[in-house]
Protein backbone atom coordinates (compact mmCIF):
# COMPACT_ATOMS: atom_id res chain seq x y z
CA UNK A 1 0.00 0.00 0.00
CA UNK A 2 0.75 3.42 -0.74
CA UNK A 3 1.27 6.64 1.18
CA UNK A 4 -0.48 9.73 -0.66
CA UNK A 5 -1.25 13.08 -0.19
CA UNK A 6 -3.49 15.32 -1.90
CA UNK A 7 -2.52 19.43 -1.63
CA UNK A 8 -5.92 21.08 -1.92
CA UNK A 9 -8.90 19.93 0.26
CA UNK A 10 -11.77 21.32 -2.72
CA UNK A 11 -14.60 19.07 -4.11
CA UNK A 12 -12.38 17.35 -6.63
CA UNK A 13 -9.11 17.05 -4.50
CA UNK A 14 -11.33 15.25 -1.60
CA UNK A 15 -13.36 13.45 -3.91
CA UNK A 16 -10.55 11.19 -5.21
CA UNK A 17 -9.76 10.12 -1.84
CA UNK A 18 -12.63 7.47 -2.28
CA UNK A 19 -10.80 5.29 -4.76
CA UNK A 20 -7.20 5.53 -3.21
CA UNK A 21 -8.94 4.70 0.40
CA UNK A 22 -10.67 1.85 -1.52
CA UNK A 23 -7.58 0.38 -2.57
CA UNK A 24 -6.11 0.25 1.03
CA UNK A 25 -4.07 3.53 0.41
CA UNK A 26 -3.04 5.84 3.45
CA UNK A 27 -4.18 9.15 2.61
CA UNK A 28 -3.20 13.01 4.00
CA UNK A 29 -5.51 15.42 2.45
CA UNK A 30 -3.93 18.99 3.06
CA UNK A 31 -6.06 22.27 3.00
CA UNK A 32 -4.80 25.41 1.45
CA UNK A 33 -5.05 28.33 3.40
CA UNK A 34 -8.76 28.71 1.84
CA UNK A 35 -9.86 25.26 3.62
CA UNK A 36 -9.49 25.64 7.14
CA UNK A 37 -13.55 25.27 6.80
CA UNK A 38 -13.48 22.19 5.18
CA UNK A 39 -10.29 20.67 7.02
CA UNK A 40 -12.23 21.83 10.24
CA UNK A 41 -15.40 19.86 9.27
CA UNK A 42 -13.61 16.82 7.95
CA UNK A 43 -11.36 16.39 12.13
CA UNK A 44 -15.20 16.85 13.34
CA UNK A 45 -17.11 14.69 11.66
CA UNK A 46 -15.52 13.23 8.67
CA UNK A 47 -18.09 15.04 6.18
CA UNK A 48 -17.25 17.34 3.43
CA UNK A 49 -19.62 20.69 3.62
CA UNK A 50 -18.64 21.53 -0.28
CA UNK A 51 -18.79 17.76 -1.46
CA UNK A 52 -21.87 17.23 0.29
CA UNK A 53 -20.16 13.31 1.01
CA UNK A 54 -18.51 11.86 3.97
CA UNK A 55 -14.96 11.02 3.85
CA UNK A 56 -13.71 7.73 4.30
CA UNK A 57 -12.01 8.10 8.38
CA UNK A 58 -8.69 6.86 6.95
CA UNK A 59 -8.53 9.89 5.29
CA UNK A 60 -5.91 12.26 7.59
CA UNK A 61 -6.84 15.80 7.25
CA UNK A 62 -3.88 18.53 7.79
CA UNK A 63 -4.08 22.33 7.81
CA UNK A 64 -1.25 23.48 5.03
CA UNK A 65 1.18 24.67 8.03
CA UNK A 66 1.59 21.09 8.71
CA UNK A 67 2.62 20.05 5.06
CA UNK A 68 5.76 19.29 6.38
CA UNK A 69 4.97 16.30 8.86
CA UNK A 70 1.89 15.15 6.28
CA UNK A 71 4.71 14.68 3.54
CA UNK A 72 6.87 12.64 5.89
CA UNK A 73 7.30 9.61 3.67
CA UNK A 74 5.07 10.19 1.09
CA UNK A 75 4.60 7.77 -2.05
CA UNK A 76 2.58 10.21 -4.44
CA UNK A 77 1.72 13.72 -4.25
CA UNK A 78 -1.78 14.83 -5.85
CA UNK A 79 -2.28 18.44 -6.52
CA UNK A 80 -6.18 19.67 -6.10
CA UNK A 81 -5.83 23.21 -6.16
CA UNK A 82 -7.64 25.64 -8.72
CA UNK A 83 -5.50 27.62 -11.64
CA UNK A 84 -4.90 30.10 -9.99
CA UNK A 85 -3.15 28.15 -6.86
CA UNK A 86 -0.35 26.45 -9.12
CA UNK A 87 2.56 29.09 -8.06
CA UNK A 88 1.53 28.89 -4.58
CA UNK A 89 2.03 24.98 -4.63
CA UNK A 90 5.24 25.17 -5.99
CA UNK A 91 6.38 27.58 -3.26
CA UNK A 92 4.94 25.22 -0.50
CA UNK A 93 5.76 22.05 -2.10
CA UNK A 94 9.61 23.06 -3.87
CA UNK A 95 11.46 23.05 -0.21
CA UNK A 96 9.88 19.95 1.20
CA UNK A 97 9.20 17.88 -1.90
CA UNK A 98 12.28 14.70 -2.24
CA UNK A 99 13.02 15.22 -6.02
CA UNK A 100 11.71 11.55 -6.91
CA UNK A 101 8.47 11.77 -5.70
CA UNK A 102 6.02 12.14 -8.65
CA UNK A 103 3.68 14.59 -8.68
CA UNK A 104 -0.26 14.76 -10.43
CA UNK A 105 -1.90 17.94 -10.98
CA UNK A 106 -5.95 17.54 -10.77
CA UNK A 107 -5.41 21.22 -11.50
CA UNK A 108 -6.60 22.73 -15.34
CA UNK A 109 -5.45 25.62 -16.93
CA UNK A 110 -3.20 27.45 -18.88
CA UNK A 111 -1.01 30.07 -18.45
CA UNK A 112 0.37 32.67 -20.82
CA UNK A 113 3.20 35.24 -20.39
CA UNK A 114 2.18 37.33 -23.25
CA UNK A 115 4.76 35.51 -25.53
CA UNK A 116 4.17 31.92 -24.91
CA UNK A 117 1.58 29.33 -23.96
CA UNK A 118 2.32 26.94 -20.95
CA UNK A 119 0.61 23.80 -19.75
CA UNK A 120 0.70 23.47 -16.06
CA UNK A 121 2.91 20.68 -15.52
CA UNK A 122 4.91 23.10 -16.73
CA UNK A 123 4.30 25.78 -14.90
CA UNK A 124 4.59 24.18 -11.80
CA UNK A 125 8.19 22.37 -12.59
CA UNK A 126 9.84 25.90 -13.29
CA UNK A 127 8.80 27.40 -10.37
CA UNK A 128 10.01 24.32 -8.54
CA UNK A 129 13.56 24.58 -6.92
CA UNK A 130 16.34 24.00 -9.53
CA UNK A 131 17.47 20.42 -8.39
CA UNK A 132 13.89 19.16 -8.69
CA UNK A 133 13.52 20.81 -12.19
CA UNK A 134 15.55 18.35 -13.97
CA UNK A 135 14.15 15.26 -12.12
CA UNK A 136 10.68 15.95 -11.83
CA UNK A 137 8.01 13.92 -12.53
CA UNK A 138 5.08 14.89 -13.12
CA UNK A 139 1.47 13.85 -14.89
CA UNK A 140 -1.86 15.03 -15.09
CA UNK A 141 -5.40 13.46 -14.72
CA UNK A 142 -8.18 14.48 -17.24
CA UNK A 143 -11.25 13.44 -18.23
CA UNK A 144 -14.89 13.94 -17.66
CA UNK A 145 -14.83 13.98 -13.55
CA UNK A 146 -17.56 15.31 -12.16
CA UNK A 147 -16.82 15.24 -8.05
CA UNK A 148 -19.92 14.75 -7.08
CA UNK A 149 -20.33 11.52 -9.35
CA UNK A 150 -16.84 10.33 -8.46
CA UNK A 151 -17.70 10.48 -4.59
CA UNK A 152 -21.11 8.55 -4.92
CA UNK A 153 -18.92 5.78 -6.66
CA UNK A 154 -20.60 6.37 -10.10
CA UNK A 155 -18.20 5.01 -12.88
CA UNK A 156 -15.82 7.72 -13.70
CA UNK A 157 -13.51 7.31 -16.71
CA UNK A 158 -9.83 9.75 -16.92
CA UNK A 159 -6.53 9.76 -18.66
CA UNK A 160 -3.48 9.59 -16.73
CA UNK A 161 -0.98 11.74 -19.06
CA UNK A 162 2.90 11.78 -18.48
CA UNK A 163 6.04 11.02 -20.50
CA UNK A 164 7.06 7.78 -18.42
CA UNK A 165 4.54 5.23 -19.70
CA UNK A 166 6.12 2.89 -16.81
CA UNK A 167 5.41 5.38 -14.26
CA UNK A 168 2.20 6.33 -15.58
CA UNK A 169 1.06 2.34 -15.40
CA UNK A 170 2.16 2.34 -11.60
CA UNK A 171 0.37 5.25 -10.94
CA UNK A 172 -2.68 3.98 -12.34
CA UNK A 173 -2.43 0.83 -11.08
CA UNK A 174 -2.47 2.80 -7.73
CA UNK A 175 -5.74 4.29 -8.26
CA UNK A 176 -7.92 1.82 -10.15
CA UNK A 177 -10.95 0.65 -8.80
CA UNK A 178 -13.96 -1.02 -10.12
CA UNK A 179 -15.53 2.32 -10.75
CA UNK A 180 -12.66 4.66 -11.43
CA UNK A 181 -11.11 3.44 -14.62
CA UNK A 182 -7.82 4.82 -15.45
CA UNK A 183 -6.17 4.51 -19.09
CA UNK A 184 -2.31 6.27 -19.91
CA UNK A 185 -0.85 8.75 -22.70
CA UNK A 186 2.42 9.90 -23.18
CA UNK A 187 0.26 12.92 -25.15
CA UNK A 188 0.67 15.30 -21.50
CA UNK A 189 -0.03 18.49 -23.73
CA UNK A 190 -2.46 16.83 -25.62
CA UNK A 191 -4.50 16.50 -22.36
CA UNK A 192 -3.45 19.24 -20.64
CA UNK A 193 -5.28 22.05 -23.59
CA UNK A 194 -7.71 20.28 -24.14
CA UNK A 195 -9.07 19.57 -20.23
CA UNK A 196 -7.93 23.60 -19.99
CA UNK A 197 -9.81 24.73 -22.87
CA UNK A 198 -12.96 23.15 -21.91
CA UNK A 199 -13.79 25.32 -19.68
CA UNK A 200 -13.27 28.36 -21.31
CA UNK A 201 -15.62 26.69 -24.70
CA UNK A 202 -18.16 25.87 -22.09
CA UNK A 203 -18.62 29.58 -21.32
CA UNK A 204 -19.46 29.98 -25.01
CA UNK A 205 -21.98 27.00 -25.22
CA UNK A 206 -23.82 28.52 -22.01
CA UNK A 207 -24.48 31.71 -24.04
CA UNK A 208 -26.83 29.53 -25.68
CA UNK A 209 -29.08 28.94 -22.45
CA UNK A 210 -28.98 32.77 -21.92
CA UNK A 211 -29.94 33.86 -25.47
CA UNK A 212 -32.95 30.98 -25.08
CA UNK A 213 -34.17 32.41 -21.46
CA UNK A 214 -34.45 36.39 -23.32
CA UNK A 215 -36.13 35.02 -26.41
CA UNK A 216 -38.37 32.49 -25.03
CA UNK A 217 -38.99 29.15 -26.37
CA UNK A 218 -40.64 29.35 -30.26
CA UNK A 219 -43.85 27.86 -31.93
CA UNK A 220 -43.52 23.92 -30.75
CA UNK A 221 -41.57 24.26 -27.96
CA UNK A 222 -38.30 24.69 -30.39
CA UNK A 223 -35.66 25.51 -28.13
CA UNK A 224 -31.59 26.34 -29.19
CA UNK A 225 -29.53 22.77 -29.80
CA UNK A 226 -28.70 23.77 -33.01
CA UNK A 227 -27.08 26.75 -32.04
CA UNK A 228 -25.41 25.06 -29.06
CA UNK A 229 -24.45 22.04 -31.15
CA UNK A 230 -22.80 24.63 -33.95
CA UNK A 231 -20.66 25.87 -31.03
CA UNK A 232 -19.67 22.67 -29.56
CA UNK A 233 -18.85 21.58 -32.58
CA UNK A 234 -16.56 24.46 -33.68
CA UNK A 235 -14.97 24.58 -29.85
CA UNK A 236 -14.09 20.91 -30.74
CA UNK A 237 -12.23 21.97 -34.00
CA UNK A 238 -10.40 25.16 -31.94
CA UNK A 239 -9.22 23.24 -29.09
CA UNK A 240 -7.59 20.53 -31.94
CA UNK A 241 -5.70 23.53 -33.70
CA UNK A 242 -4.44 24.69 -30.13
CA UNK A 243 -3.60 21.48 -29.29
CA UNK A 244 -1.52 20.96 -32.25
CA UNK A 245 0.43 24.45 -32.17
CA UNK A 246 1.35 23.33 -28.56
CA UNK A 247 2.62 19.96 -29.70
CA UNK A 248 0.42 17.66 -28.74
CA UNK A 249 -1.61 15.32 -30.85
CA UNK A 250 -5.27 15.91 -31.89
CA UNK A 251 -5.90 12.20 -30.79
CA UNK A 252 -6.50 13.67 -27.21
CA UNK A 253 -9.05 15.88 -28.21
CA UNK A 254 -11.74 13.46 -29.61
CA UNK A 255 -11.32 11.17 -26.93
CA UNK A 256 -11.86 11.46 -22.85
CA UNK A 257 -9.75 14.56 -22.28
CA UNK A 258 -11.62 16.77 -25.00
CA UNK A 259 -15.05 15.98 -25.92
CA UNK A 260 -15.94 13.46 -23.27
CA UNK A 261 -15.08 16.16 -20.71
CA UNK A 262 -16.01 18.85 -23.00
CA UNK A 263 -19.40 17.38 -22.85
CA UNK A 264 -19.34 17.07 -19.22
CA UNK A 265 -18.32 20.62 -18.52
CA UNK A 266 -21.11 21.95 -20.49
CA UNK A 267 -24.27 20.23 -19.14
CA UNK A 268 -23.68 22.39 -15.45
CA UNK A 269 -21.27 24.14 -13.51
CA UNK A 270 -19.82 27.43 -13.17
CA UNK A 271 -18.60 27.96 -16.37
CA UNK A 272 -22.31 27.04 -17.93
CA UNK A 273 -23.52 29.23 -15.19
CA UNK A 274 -21.22 32.40 -16.29
CA UNK A 275 -22.02 31.64 -19.94
CA UNK A 276 -25.48 31.69 -19.58
CA UNK A 277 -25.27 35.25 -18.02
CA UNK A 278 -23.37 36.55 -20.88
CA UNK A 279 -25.90 35.46 -22.97
CA UNK A 280 -28.37 37.42 -21.13
CA UNK A 281 -26.70 40.50 -22.16
CA UNK A 282 -24.69 41.42 -18.58
CA UNK A 283 -20.88 41.92 -19.28
CA UNK A 284 -18.56 39.99 -17.13
CA UNK A 285 -17.53 42.15 -14.56
CA UNK A 286 -21.43 42.43 -13.74
CA UNK A 287 -22.21 38.82 -13.98
CA UNK A 288 -19.00 37.98 -11.85
CA UNK A 289 -19.54 40.62 -9.22
CA UNK A 290 -23.51 40.29 -8.89
CA UNK A 291 -24.26 36.59 -9.02
CA UNK A 292 -20.91 34.37 -8.90
CA UNK A 293 -18.47 36.80 -6.45
CA UNK A 294 -16.87 33.86 -4.59
CA UNK A 295 -16.69 31.49 -7.82
CA UNK A 296 -14.11 30.59 -9.73
CA UNK A 297 -14.68 30.52 -13.17
CA UNK A 298 -11.92 28.75 -14.30
CA UNK A 299 -13.45 29.10 -18.01
CA UNK A 300 -13.46 32.84 -17.51
CA UNK A 301 -9.97 32.76 -15.19
CA UNK A 302 -8.31 31.34 -18.45
CA UNK A 303 -9.57 33.81 -20.66
CA UNK A 304 -8.14 36.47 -18.79
CA UNK A 305 -4.62 34.73 -18.49
CA UNK A 306 -3.98 33.56 -21.73
CA UNK A 307 -5.80 36.20 -23.70
CA UNK A 308 -3.44 38.69 -24.15
CA UNK A 309 -0.92 36.27 -25.23
CA UNK A 310 -3.29 34.66 -27.83
CA UNK A 311 -3.93 38.14 -29.17
CA UNK A 312 -0.60 39.18 -29.23
CA UNK A 313 0.36 35.69 -31.23
CA UNK A 314 -2.54 36.19 -33.83
CA UNK A 315 -0.91 39.58 -34.13
CA UNK A 316 2.71 37.84 -34.96
CA UNK A 317 0.77 35.75 -36.76
CA UNK A 318 2.15 32.75 -34.87
CA UNK A 319 -1.67 31.66 -34.43
CA UNK A 320 -3.98 32.01 -37.54
CA UNK A 321 -7.25 34.71 -36.50
CA UNK A 322 -9.32 32.95 -38.91
CA UNK A 323 -8.71 29.75 -37.86
CA UNK A 324 -10.08 30.68 -33.78
CA UNK A 325 -12.82 32.74 -34.36
CA UNK A 326 -14.48 31.64 -31.12
CA UNK A 327 -11.79 31.74 -28.86
CA UNK A 328 -11.02 35.12 -29.65
CA UNK A 329 -15.21 36.09 -29.21
CA UNK A 330 -14.97 34.81 -25.77
CA UNK A 331 -11.45 36.83 -25.05
CA UNK A 332 -13.09 39.56 -26.34
CA UNK A 333 -16.18 39.15 -24.13
CA UNK A 334 -14.12 38.02 -20.91
CA UNK A 335 -11.11 40.76 -21.62
CA UNK A 336 -12.92 43.58 -22.96
CA UNK A 337 -16.28 42.91 -22.21
CA UNK A 338 -17.55 43.39 -25.67
CA UNK A 339 -20.82 43.74 -26.74
CA UNK A 340 -21.99 39.67 -27.18
CA UNK A 341 -24.91 40.27 -29.87
CA UNK A 342 -22.39 42.00 -32.26
CA UNK A 343 -20.28 39.36 -31.68
CA UNK A 344 -22.06 36.95 -32.12
CA UNK A 345 -23.70 37.89 -35.24
CA UNK A 346 -19.96 38.05 -36.43
CA UNK A 347 -19.18 34.42 -35.56
CA UNK A 348 -22.19 32.91 -36.79
CA UNK A 349 -21.48 34.44 -40.10
CA UNK A 350 -18.11 33.51 -40.42
CA UNK A 351 -18.47 29.41 -39.81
Amino acid sequence: MAKILILGAGVMGTAITMPMTHNGHTVHLVGTHLDGDIIEAIHGDHYHPRLRSRVAETVIPYTFDRLGEAMEGVDLVVLGVNSLGTDWAAEMLGPRLPPHTPVVLLTKGLAGDGQTLYILPDVLRKSMPSHYQNQAQVAAIGGPSIANELAALRHTCVVLAGSDKSLLEAIADLLRTRYYHIWTSTDLIGVEVSVALKNLYALAVGLVQGWLEKEGEANGGAAMYNAASAIFAQSLWEIGYLVEYMGGERRSVYTLPGAGDFYTTCQSGRNSRMGRLLGLGMSYRQAKAQYMPEDTVEGAELALSIGPTVETLIDREELDGAAVPLLRTVVDLVCHESRPKILWDAFFAGI
